[in-house]
């Protein structure tokens, strides 16, 4: 049996290539699920009216996001997070926190865009990939830096213990 693939399917194919498939594989499988659909000649001409289109639409959008690497490119970010005395993070930042502050300072990314394999859990300077578009890749860079903690609010509650009177005991 022939299929024209709506979907990308692992170990078989991309989406709007026609291949030929066992008939139960096809009609159990790929057409219920909507994966896939018969390749006659008219979805023949659909398909290739489809791919046309898309070709359209991924040329203006790898052509969005060439300009948006070209903004993106000078853009560093800073983030302060509480940290340990060997520089490791409370916390962490993660690629949702990468993408708030892109939104704040007025670039909107998609969080699964940024390439951060692992939260971000030390200090220092990272340099980020955003993949905007299958061919455009952004780099970005993230600065993770430790808080300050004032001395008076490690010491204040030491003294403030000291100077407390002890209850009386009855």
């Amino acid at each position: 049996m022939e299929v024209i693939l709506k979907e990308d399917v692992a170990n078989l194919g991309l989406r709007g290539e026609v291949v030929k498939v066992a008939d139960g594989y096809g009609r159990n499988f790929l057409l219920p699920r909507k994966l896939a659909m018969q390749a006659t000649e008219a979805n023949k001409a659909v398909i290739e009216q489809m791919k046309a289109a898309a070709a359209r639409r991924s040329a203006s959008e790898k052509a969005q996001a060439e300009e948006s690497v070209a903004k993106l490119g000078n853009v560093a970010l800073s983030f302060t997070r509480r940290a340990g005395e060997q520089g490791h993070l409370f916390g962490s930042v993660t690629s949702a926190d990468i993408a708030a502050e892109l939104a704040a300072k007025g670039f909107e990314v998609d969080r699964r865009k940024i390439q951060l394999s692992d939260p971000l859990k030390g200090l220092g300077e990272y340099n980020i990939s955003i993949r905007l578009h299958r061919e455009v890749t952004a780099h970005v860079t993230v600065k993770v830096l430790a808080e300050a903690e004032p001395e008076t609010e490690k010491t204040a509650p030491a003294a403030a213990e000291a100077a407390a009177p002890e209850p009386a005991a009855e």
